[in-house]
């Protein structure tokens, strides 16, 4: 029995240890990815407008919009912008697909990606960009890659979903647990004490009034009898006589 109490309890105790740890762990990876582990200008930035020679690798590269900001708002506006890759001899020019991103802000250096580049192989790729950024104080575009450890943010995100489900599944359990009849000895009143034997084996199963408890009840009936009318004065005294004198 007590192991079928405590079970509800483990679980919830559990559920509650793997939501925090997922939680906690979602919200430290979102930071870091955001903020460290992001290499937004790992291959290097060209101003706009201007153009550059990059270094590309092969694979998925990022292209961000990079300027400082003044103040606080809720994102950064993408302007018009125009992008020209020139892949290097024998190489296919890369893929680009447009993939606007979440302003990140840091000391009034804001950035936010805008596209997402396919590179087919490595080398130097000559860039070139320019685009409405009036108003924008040094504007460029960044060249790099996101966070290798995007995977522990599904981790931690589903930790703190089983940790959900099961908290739910516990507290359900512990409620249908709850409700399963005990007996007396499991609430706290301990068991029932023996009765005294009688002697001869026999039990009293119900109290036996004296013969004075009988006549002191009779006196009653006939005085509520008199009060009422019922009974004269002489009817009463005659039955109280008769009354006591049995």
């Amino acid at each position: 029995m007590n192991s079928r109490r405590s079970a509800p309890r483990v679980a919830i105790v559990t559920s509650i240890c793997t939501l925090v740890i997922g939680a906690v762990g979602l919200f430290v990876m979102v930071f870091l990815n955001a903020f460290v582990l992001d290499e937004y200008d790992a291959y290097g930035e060209v101003p706009i407008p201007g153009s550059a020679g990059l270094e590309l690798p092969q694979g998925e590269v990022t292209v961000s919009l990079h300027t400082m900001v003044t103040g606080s708002g809720s994102g950064l506006p993408v302007p018009p912008l125009r992008l020209h890759v020139s892949a290097p001899d024998g190489a296919a020019d890369p893929v680009l697909t447009e993939s606007i991103g979440g302003t990140t802000t840091v000391n009034n250096d804001a950035r936010v990606r805008v596209w997402v580049m396919q590179v087919s192989t490595a080398g130097v790729y000559e860039i070139s960009v320019d685009g409405q950024v009036q108003g924008y104080i040094n504007p460029r575009l960044a060249f790099g890659h996101g966070s290798q450890y995007g995977w522990l943010l599904w981790l931690f995100g589903g930790l703190a979903a089983l940790g959900v489900l099961g908290l739910i599944a516990g507290v359900m359990w512990s409620a249908r647990e709850g409700k399963r009849a005990r007996p007396i000895s499991a609430v706290g009143l301990g068991p029932i004490p023996p009765q005294p034997a009688v002697p001869g084996g026999y039990q009293p199963t119900s109290y036996q009034p004296t013969d004075q408890a009988v006549r002191l009840e009779q006196l009653k009936t006939i005085a509520a009898l008199r009060d009422t009318g019922a009974l004269t004065e002489a009817e009463f005294e005659a039955e109280k006589r008769r009354i006591l004198e049995n």
